[in-house]
């Protein structure tokens, strides 16, 4: 939503927002914005999304659309790819292993909503070197402006707000600290509802101090059984994961991109990566995995105690990785974007006017 603002903050262009049903995140109709879902049950609703796409000058996206492997945009429309993270431990796009196991017209199907990216926004170098390999654009179309979700880390008065509406929708958090445990969506675990994490240990050493927030992958179907209400709550529906991040004191992860924005609060982590070597192997790293994360890496649920128990992070690690992939992320960045783009097209029409 900060893109959107900051869209209608400096522009009196009408923004249309396409929301498909992954989105959890409540969006007002307002005199200049129109909210339409992208789903094609909503018959009505789909044709407009389809028109509106064929008639606006630019079209912002946010993640993978297969749509757009069909989708002929005019030549002046300009397509940005937002992304949905600000750092990637994992290989994706073009560079996922998985690719080899596609058939061919899949892969011609990848190449073609790549090619539709005219620019992807990027919060560091390392991250526009990491789009390049894996959507094969040219330096030319990274946009370096930092990732605007991140405004959202250096806005002390939204941070307070989230924090406070948090331990009112989650009261026994109340004189507690929280661990947050988000671990990544396995292929082969689909339909998993039981956790590699032995939540009776964690019960047993954490119950007095801490509170356990669960963020399971949307993925994976079927509901958790909570046997410990009063130190574990599922917070996988909760509409806003920045919120979950703020509140948290340690977060547990392993390959997700979460730890990039979280270490913009230069707060502790910790990564249970117990299948390490599996995943590695099935869907590749960017980087040697233990010299990439800022935080120890354990394999069980006693070693994860430990850690926590002892404390022996190394927040100088983190302060360090926070830099190197948050470089361009300054609170400023949906400005920046918004700029930006409207900057190119002036200079574009410039040039047609030449």
């Amino acid at each position: 939503m900060y893109t959107v603002n900051e869209l209608e903050k400096q522009t009196d262009d009408q923004v249309v927002i396409l929301k498909t049903s992954h989105c959890k995140i409540s969006i007002n109709d307002l005199s200049n914005r129109k909210i339409l879902d992208f789903e094609s049950i909503n018959i009505i609703d789909w044709i407009l999304s389809i028109y509106h796409l064929a008639t606006s000058e630019k079209v912002i996206a946010d993640n993978y659309y297969g749509f757009l492997a069909v989708t002929e945009f005019k030549p002046n429309v300009q397509c940005i790819q937002l992304w949905h993270a600000a750092g990637a431990i994992k290989q994706f796009g073009l560079k996922d292993p998985s690719i080899q196991n596609r058939s061919p017209r899949a892969f011609e199907r990848f190449q073609k909503v790549y090619h539709r990216f005219d620019y992807v926004v990027v919060g560091s170098e390392r991250m526009a070197s990491i789009f390049r390999k894996s959507f094969n654009i040219s330096n030319d179309q990274i946009l370096r402006t930092g990732i605007p979700r991140s405004d959202f880390f250096f806005d002390a008065v939204a941070k307070n707000e989230a924090e406070n509406s948090l331990k009112q929708d989650f009261p026994v958090i109340n004189g507690k600290k929280v661990i947050l445990y988000a671990p990544t969506y396995r292929d082969n675990d689909l339909n998993a509802t039981d956790l590699h994490l032995n939540i009776e240990k964690m019960y047993r050493e954490f119950k007095d101090d801490y509170v356990l927030f669960l963020r399971l992958h949307p993925a994976i179907d079927g509901e958790y059984q909570n046997k410990f209400p009063g130190f574990v709550v599922n917070v996988s529906s909760y509409h806003n994961m920045n919120h979950l991040l703020v509140i948290s004191d340690i977060l547990i992860s392993d390959y997700s991109s979460i730890p990039f924005e979280y270490s913009l609060l230069n707060k502790p982590m910790v990564f249970y990566a117990y299948d390490l070597e599996d995943y590695a192997k099935i869907r590749g790293f960017w980087e040697v995995y233990d010299e990439l994360v800022p935080g120890p890496v354990v394999k069980s649920t006693e070693d994860l105690i430990d850690v926590i128990k002892s404390g022996s992070f190394n927040m100088n690690r983190v302060s360090i990785f926070a830099n190197q992939w948050n470089q361009y992320s300054n609170g400023y960045s949906s400005e920046n974007l918004v700029k930006a783009i409207y900057t190119e097209e002036e200079q574009s029409k410039v040039a047609d006017q030449v």
